[in-house]
This record gives C-alpha cells, sequence and structure tokens, in this order.
C-alpha cells in the first residue's frame, strides 16, 4: 500500500522533502500558505551562500555531501543553481586558523591569506587579519531552487497546494488530517512540518511537539546590493566576525543584476513572534550601519545600495538545525541562518526521517537541539 505524507511549507526544506518523497513513490501532497519562495519567508532570492569553512567539521562534511545533492538536482532540472565564487573568512571570532584545520580535516582545498595578499587578489577587500581562502565555495540560486524542486515533485507525481494555510490538525486512526483557513482538508498517513519562520504559530495548536522542542527565535534581517566601484570586478563571498559586529557578502544574483556585492549583517535584525511579523519594511538604522560598514571594510564597493530586501531567520539556541519525529509528524526546520546551502541533500535526510527509514542525525533531534 502506498504511503501519503503531506508536506506543510513550499520553501527550500519542503520542496527538496516533497520531491525527495516522490522519487520514493510516496503519495506527496505539499501545502503552502502562499506560493512557493514567496518574500516573507527564508527562501526566496537568488543568492545563498555555499561554503565547506565550519569551525565544526560536522557541518563541513554534510556540504561535502551537499555538493553532490546539488549537482543531482542541476542534472535533472537542467538548470544551473550553482555558481563557483570562492569564499573568504576572517575575523576575530572567525578563527581563520581553526577553519583551516577543519578544511583540511575533510580535504577541501584552502589557504590562509595575508590582509595584503587579500587587498592585492581582491581590490577593496580590507581585513586586519589572515583570512582563510576555499576556492570550491559558490552561491545558489535559493528561489529557482524551490521552483525546480516543487516542479521536479510534480512532475514524480506529487500535488501542490498554494495559498493552503492550515489552521487544525487532528490525529485519527493513525492518520492526521490538515484543514485550511478556508476549511479544505488533506488526511495523509504522516505529515512534515517544514515552515520554517511559520513553525511557532503552527505549533499552538500541537502541544505535544511544543513540549519537546527548543525554544525557537524568529528574526526578521535584512540585506543590501552595493554595486562594484569597478564593473569589472569579481569578488568571492566571505563571512567575517568581530565582537562588535557580524557580516556577510556574496555577488548579488539575477534579481539584483548580478552588479554587486549583497551584503548583510548577521542578527542585526529585530526578534518576531513568527514570519507573520515580516512586513518587509528595511530598518534604516540596520541600513545605516552596513553603509559604514562598507566604506570602512569593502572601499571597492559604492556605499550607496541599489537594491535590499528582507529575510526570516529561524533560530535555535545552539544554531543547530531541528529533524526529527514524534508519531505521525516529523518536523523539520533546518534553518539557524545557514541552511540554504544544504536543501536538497536535507530533502533527503527529512524524507527518511518521514518514512522511518533512517534516523536522522543526533544533533538534529528534539532533545538534543534543546540543550
Amino acid at each position: 500500500m502506498t504511503r501519503s505524507v503531506a508536506v506543510v511549507g513550499a520553501g527550500l526544506a519542503g520542496s527538496a522533502t516533497a520531491w525527495r518523497l516522490a522519487q520514493l513513490g510516496v503519495e506527496v501532497t505539499l501545502l503552502e500558505r502562499a506560493v512557493p519562495a514567496n518574500p516573507r519567508g527564508s527562501s526566496h532570492g537568488s543568492a545563498r551562500i555555499f561554503r565547506y569553512a565550519y569551525p565544526d567539521p560536522f557541518y563541513a562534511r554534510l556540504v561535502a555531501r551537499a555538493r553532490d545533492h546539488w549537482a543531482e538536482l542541476e542534472d535533472a532540472s537542467g538548470q544551473t543553481l550553482f555558481r563557483p565564487t570562492g569564499s573568504l573568512d576572517f575575523g576575530a571570532m572567525r578563527r581563520p586558523e581553526k577553519m583551516a584545520a577543519v578544511l583540511a580535516e575533510v580535504g577541501v582545498e584552502h589557504e590562509i591569506l595575508s590582509p595584503a595578499a587579500v587587498s592585492a587578489r581582491w581590490p577593496g577587500i580590507r581585513t586586519s587579519g589572515p583570512a582563510v581562502w576555499h576556492p570550491a565555495a559558490g552561491v545558489v540560486d535559493a528561489e529557482a531552487a524551490v521552483h525546480a524542486m516543487t516542479a521536479l515533485a510534480r512532475e514524480a507525481g506529487a500535488t501542490v497546494h498554494e495559498d493552503w494555510t492550515v489552521a487544525e490538525a487532528d490525529e485519527h486512526a493513525g492518520q492526521m488530517t490538515l484543514r485550511s483557513v478556508r476549511g479544505e482538508e488533506v488526511t495523509a498517513d504522516h505529515v512534515v512540518v517544514a515552515a520554517g519562520g511559520w513553525l511557532p504559530e503552527l505549533l499552538a495548536g500541537l502541544p505535544e511537539l511544543r513540549a519537546v522542542l527548543p525554544p525557537l527565535r524568529v528574526r526578521k534581517e535584512q540585506a543590501f546590493h552595493f554595486p562594484y566601484a569597478d564593473p569589472g570586478l569579481d569578488w568571492p563571498s566571505f563571512i567575517h566576525k568581530e565582537p562588535d559586529m557580524q557580516t556577510y557578502g556574496l555577488p548579488g544574483g539575477r534579481d539584483a543584476g548580478h552588479r554587486g556585492q549583497k551584503v548583510a549583517e548577521y542578527f542585526g535584525g529585530s526578534e518576531i513572534t513568527s514570519a507573520a511579523g515580516n512586513d518587509g519594511v528595511v530598518d534604516p538604522g540596520n541600513r545605516r550601519r552596513l553603509i559604514a560598514y562598507v566604506e570602512r571594510v569593502l572601499p571597492g564597493l559604492i556605499p550607496e545600495p541599489y537594491a535590499e530586501t528582507t529575510c526570516v531567520f529561524t533560530m535555535t539556541p545552539a544554531e543547530d538545525f531541528i529533524i526529527d519525529t514524534r508519531g505521525p509528524i516529523t518536523v523539520a526546520s533546518p534553518c539557524s541562518g545557514h541552511g540554504a546551502k544544504f536543501a536538497p541533500l536535507l530533502g533527503a535526510i527529512i524524507a527518511g526521517a518521514a518514512l522511518g527509514l533512517a534516523r536522522p542525525a543526533e544533533r538534529f533531534r528534539f532533545s538534543r537541539v534543546a540543550g
């Protein structure tokens, strides 16, 4: 008998899960409250950093596995979703030497560069200390990936419902019934909740899950696109962490004209109760801080943003992912500001968890993440 699974949320995690489940012959229904990769969530826009540099070998190895899954997705969809750029990591809190040791441990090519070497290679980038460079990093097109995986899920037999907001969830006779705000119903053997920043709202009606999940913090962050002073520049992505400010940047994607660098302050936005609180309005104070940062650290950019956007980050206490199952529900929140690069792989991991084929890594489970 064919199993049925309803997946709530058509962002990167949800669309990847629907695709992987459909590949396995599961009867899949993907439910999205708006449209896939909509701008009020975490998966819109065309540029996310794909990097191997982590202080933790666990995630660095996971990135290496994810790269093969991106290649599979590109082959299956016929689209180019990964753009090689390389990446720099620097700053007192980033500890380039530690990053280099992890990259060496997992077998990723890299080198440590002096500030002078960084400026010589990429005029307009200033570092006050050493930086670790690894050329295998790149940028992935998040929004195009969502649409590609949703399309592949459909081709494999999945049903996709847009404008379908979950209002209630009931378990009866070993099955789950989901009801929309309009009274529509979907019944399935299992439910995967991959709702990102909407998860706190959904948990309000699922007290058993709320009791085992860690506290989730949802933040409205913002990113700014600054044009290159020299249109011929070709910069890598970067992570820069200092005690007083943490930032990241990457070459902007197609939705910003590919003509500058997307720069953002990590944890620079405000805390909100759920994704419903993302009003899309950029904080002027955050804009001023990023302009001053560009003037100080990235003089190769014109310190006048030509595009800006907001995004939702859903954070766990230790910034680990949540992938675990209780009864007929699997919660998948592989977010915490660094989940996009793993999407096609995470779909396979979440699908395996939902079907009981394989348990996810210990650190993704409710008890571990909560600690």
